[in-house]
């Protein structure tokens, strides 16, 4: 995600992320700069957060602090590393609550802090997590997590595992919730009322003779209340923490 470095450099963005130690970055050319880093992050996400992440530019950027689309790189080098703030930067705009409760409360926190942040900004959806940005509010955040389940009896890796699981699971009913919002407010029709538009026509296509399980389950699945994505979210939380729960019984020395 971030830009690469050469021979020994230390990662520039790594720099950006941790200005607070480092200071502020002094550009070497141009005028006098006009505003910050924290303001070009905070435009940028202010425009991810309307028009998605490919819709970030350094000239919106620029228009929207009335600046020359080339002084913002005197801030920031390119959009990589500009990703990579914007990530910190939302990571730590809510407070961590305290780790409260027995562990599937507290692993249940943890899925929730990170299914709220999706909400607020769907656009971490498509960013890449493989090398996730070490800035002060990222850090903070995985420390939080892994002091949830510390002094279980855990490997230093299992530890880490088991947060990756939970946080990795949140990813996928959080798009499901994400999309139906979309649809919902495109074609201001909601799931169930497409079913129900549609379910003449499907039960004509799908033979129940040809699709026997489906047909069956379907027919469970219509008859009982309406569930979404979110249900989809509490549902597989729950699974998965009896799962790790168990993990962790037979496997903590």
């Amino acid at each position: 995600m971030a830009g690469e470095s050469t021979g020994t450099e230390p990662d520039r963005t790594l720099r950006l992320l941790w200005r607070s130690h480092f200071g502020e970055p002094v550009g070497s050319r141009g005028p006098k700069q006009r505003s910050s880093v924290d303001e070009v992050v905070a435009t940028a996400v202010q425009l991810a957060d309307v028009d998605g992440i490919d819709a970030v530019s350094m000239r919106r950027i620029a228009d929207r602090l009335g600046l020359k689309p080339m002084s913002v790189y005197t801030y920031v080098p390119g959009k990589a590393e500009l990703v990579d703030l914007m990530v910190d930067r939302v990571a730590g705009e809510m407070p961590l609550p305290s780790l409260d409760g027995d562990l599937p409360e507290r692993l249940a926190q943890i899925a929730r802090q990170q299914w709220n942040e999706y909400l607020r900004h769907p656009w971490l959806l498509s960013i890449d997590t493989s090398r996730p940005p070490l800035g002060p509010n990222v850090s903070d955040h995985w420390e939080w997590c892994l002091r949830a389940i510390d002094g279980l009896g855990l490997s230093d890796l299992d530890m880490d595992r088991i947060v990756t699981l939970l946080l990795g699971f949140v990813t996928g009913p959080a798009r499901a919730h994400l999309d139906a919002e979309r649809h919902r407010a495109v074609d201001q029709e909601s799931a169930v009322d497409w079913w129900e538009r549609n379910e003449p026509l499907l039960d004509e296509i799908l033979d129940a003779k040809r699709y026997p399980v489906s047909a069956r389950v379907g027919q469970a699945a219509g008859a009982a209340e309406p569930a979404g994505p979110s249900d989809a979210f509490e549902f597989g939380l729950a699974r998965l923490i009896d799962g790790i729960v168990d993990y962790i019984r037979v496997t903590a020395r």
